[in-house]
Formats: structure tokens, C-alpha cells, sequence
């Protein structure tokens, strides 16, 4: 998603996505979600970021998907290495070592369910308008047979119909989530037509109505990405189903605290 360490045992959030109840406002049942793992404390989207995450106690980690020159499914944010390469431009083998498949990263995630982001933005130079990675993101996550682990969202609402799609041809019922920083009127409306489950706004423009109206339909909201603890708890007490941050370890305490008070 958009741009001191506790470590605790398994958290008591969400277990896999959409698992929740809608309407239950129960601040426990809230996610807490590691942005691109817990990448305050270490090398974002790393192995290294995953494993710490889960040590922490998060109910799940986000993390981002890109393709390599040669059709390797790869997880990194930006579309650029730090030395100026394009990841769709280098072989998997040519990446840095800190660069994961994205096999590997999901093993890494073991214990937690996962938002996969794929990145295919056409104001990126490696955007594909076939949907191409869509396609191979779903079939990955198809042959792991953990349905119920796997989040897939992304900026582009085509993307992620591509991939609802390719999984459904496969016999398999992915959950699938729409990326926003604008939320538009008829979020709602586009969400339950497509067949997506949950809707990931942006923290800075999430309003209480836009909550309401999605859990009212029955579908999820994953905020992104919020590190404030004051915010953290308005939006628990709003009912939001998960927190995804960059401080997982602040998410859990909070989240603890709400559920204590609430």
C-alpha cells in the first residue's frame, strides 16, 4: 500500500481475511495488518520485515508484487531498484538478495493470512495492460491451496478483477480488495457487482460514512497506512476491520487497550 520493538506471540485479531463479522464492532476482531511487513523496524518487504511482523503478533501482512524480465514474481514497491534498474527490466537472479520471491515471502508470512498488492500502475513503466501479472499472481496463489490466506487488492480495479477472474476459472474463490485514496459515491455499489470483499481507502480521506456504508453491505475496510495511535483508535471504534501500519507492535497495543475499554 501507499507510500522501540515489541515482540509478543500470535495476535487475536482477524485470523484470515473477510473472516469477520460486518456488524460486530468488536475492537479484538480488528486486524492488525504489517505494511510491507514491520517496516519501521526493518528493510521494508523483506524476509527479514515478514519474520518480525509475525514475532510481533500481527494478524497479517501486506506486501507488493512486481514481475521480472524473466516472468518471476518478485516483491518490491517501487517499480526501480536502488542502483536505478527496473525490476522488469533484470532477471530474478540479477536482484539483490533482500528482494524475495514471492513464493519465499509468502512462506515467510506462515501464521498470518496476506494482502498481496500487485503493482500495475499505468503511470509505472511496467505497467502491462493485459493483466498479465494478474494472471500468474492467481495461479500462484491457487497451487498453495490456502485460499483462505490470500488477500489480493490493487490500485487499478481492473487488475484485480483480472485476477478475481483467473482464480474463479481455476475452481478457487480468492478474496479480492479494491486499492483507493479517493473513495468514490458509488464505492459500494462497484465493490458488490464485481464480487470484491473489501475495500483498502486511504487513512487521510476515510470518513465514518464510507465505513458505515461498507460494513453495512457486508464488506471489509482495510485503512492504510496509519501509524498514529489517536487515529488508530477512532478508527477501531468506527468499526474499520483492519489497520494496516508500519508499527504493528503500536497497532496491537492499541487495539488491546480499545478492546479493554470498549
Amino acid at each position: 500500500m501507499g507510500d522501540a520493538i515489541g515482540v509478543t506471540g500470535a495476535g487475536s485479531g482477524s485470523g484470515d481475511p473477510g473472516s469477520g463479522d460486518p456488524g460486530s464492532g468488536d475492537p479484538g476482531s480488528v486486524a492488525v495488518i504489517a505494511h510491507r511487513g514491520a517496516s519501521a523496524a526493518a528493510p521494508e518487504n523483506t524476509l527479514a520485515a515478514f519474520d518480525l511482523a509475525r514475532r510481533m503478533g500481527a494478524d497479517a501482512v501486506e506486501l507488493d508484487v512486481r514481475r521480472t524480465r524473466d516472468g518471476v514474481l518478485v516483491v518490491h514497491h517501487n517499480p526501480g531498484l536502488a542502483d536505478g534498474r527496473l525490476i522488469r527490466d533484470t532477471d530474478a537472479a540479477d536482484l539483490p538478495a533482500t528482494v524475495p520471491d514471492l513464493g519465499a515471502a509468502l512462506d515467510a508470512c506462515a501464521g498470518m493470512w496476506v494482502n498481496v498488492e500487485i503493482k500495475n500502475d499505468p503511470r509505472e513503466p511496467d505497467f502491462d495492460p493485459t493483466d498479465a501479472i494478474a494472471e500468474q499472481t492467481a495461479a500462484l496463489l491457487v497451487t498453495r491451496d490456502e485460499h483462505h490466506r490470500w488477500l489480493v487488492s490493487a490500485f487499478r480495479l481492473e487488475t484485480v478483477d483480472r485476477c478475481r477472474a483467473a482464480a474463479a476459472d481455476a475452481g478457487a474463490a480468492i478474496r479480492t480488495a479494491w486499492l483507493t485514496a479517493v473513495v468514490p459515491d458509488d464505492v459500494v455499489d462497484v465493490l458488490v457487482s464485481r464480487g470484491h470483499v473489501a475495500l483498502h481507502p486511504w487513512v487521510q480521506l476515510l470518513g465514518r460514512d464510507t465505513v458505515d456504508a461498507c460494513r453495512e453491505a457486508g464488506l471489509d475496510v482495510n485503512v492504510w497506512t496509519c501509524d498514529d495511535p489517536g487515529r488508530m483508535a477512532e478508527l477501531i471504534e468506527w468499526g474499520v476491520s483492519g489497520l494496516c501500519t508500519n508499527l504493528p507492535d503500536l497497532a496491537l497495543s492499541v487495539r488491546a487497550g480499545s478492546a479493554a475499554t470498549g
